[in-house]
C-alpha cells in the first residue's frame, strides 16, 4: 500500500476531522477531551474517531495515524514496566527532538512537548510519575520508534476487526533497559501527594 491519503483508506469526512487537529498539540488536546475507557478492546483509529473514546492503546494508535495524516511519520513506542501495564506512545520529531502524544488514564503519561534529545530522555520524562496503584515505580525498559506502514496491508487505520496484531508485535521487539536491577532495588515509592495528583479524574470501573 503507498503512502498517500488515498491509500488509507479514510473518508474525506475522517480526513477532514484529522487535518483540522494540525499538529501534535492539537491531537494531544483531541485525546484530552475524550472519555478514558476501560474495555479490553483493540480499536482502529477509524472506530476512535466515531466512538469518541480510547484507551491508552487505541489512543497511540490513534495519535499515529493523525499525526500520519498531518504530516509526520506515524510512529508508535512501548513503554514496558514491571508489575503494571505497558503503556503504548505515538512519537515524533521536531529539529532532531523526540515528543510524544498519548491517552493515559493517569494525569503525567501523557503529551510531551519535543525537546528530549533521545528516546532515553524521553523514557526519563516518564519514570518518576510511571507508578502502579501500590504507588511503585514500575518502568523499566522502552522499544525502538515502530513505523506503522509495517502494517499498512492490514489496514491498521481503517478496519472494523481488533488491531490486537500491533500489540503482539510489540511484544517481539527489543527493548532497552531504563535503569538496572540494583537500581530498581532501591526505588521508592511516590509520595502521596503525588499519587493523588497522577490519579486526578482517573476511570474506574463500576
Amino acid at each position: 500500500m503507498s503512502n498517500d491519503a488515498n491509500s488509507w483508506g479514510l473518508t474525506p469526512s475522517e480526513l477532514r476531522k484529522l487535518r483540522s487537529l494540525k499538529d501534535p498539540h492539537g491531537i494531544q488536546r483531541l485525546l484530552d477531551a475524550m472519555p478514558y475507557h476501560l474495555e479490553d478492546s483493540a480499536w482502529s483509529p477509524r472506530r476512535v474517531l466515531r466512538e469518541n473514546t480510547s484507551h491508552c492503546y487505541e489512543g497511540a494508535l490513534f495519535a499515529a495515524a493523525a499525526l500520519r495524516v498531518n504530516g509526520y511519520p506515524p510512529l508508535i513506542w512501548d513503554l514496558e514496566s514491571e508489575h503494571d501495564t505497558d503503556h503504548v506512545i505515538a512519537i515524533y520529531k521536531v529539529d532532531e527532538h523526540w515528543g510524544a502524544v498519548a491517552k493515559s488514564n493517569f494525569t503525567g503519561c501523557r503529551f510531551r512537548e519535543p525537546v528530549h534529545r533521545s528516546l532515553r530522555e524521553l523514557a526519563l520524562s516518564y519514570f518518576n510519575i510511571y507508578h502502579n496503584l501500590r504507588g511503585e515505580r514500575t518502568l523499566r525498559t522502552f522499544s525502538r520508534p515502530v513505523h506503522m506502514k509495517r502494517f499498512d496491508h492490514l489496514q491498521w487505520m481503517t478496519t472494523d476487526k481488533p488491531v490486537w496484531f500491533v500489540a503482539e508485535y510489540l511484544l517481539t521487539i527489543p527493548h532497552t533497559r531504563l535503569i538496572t536491577p540494583e537500581q530498581a532495588k532501591r526505588l521508592h515509592r511516590v509520595d502521596g501527594r503525588l499519587f493523588r495528583a497522577e490519579c486526578l479524574e482517573r476511570a474506574v470501573k463500576k
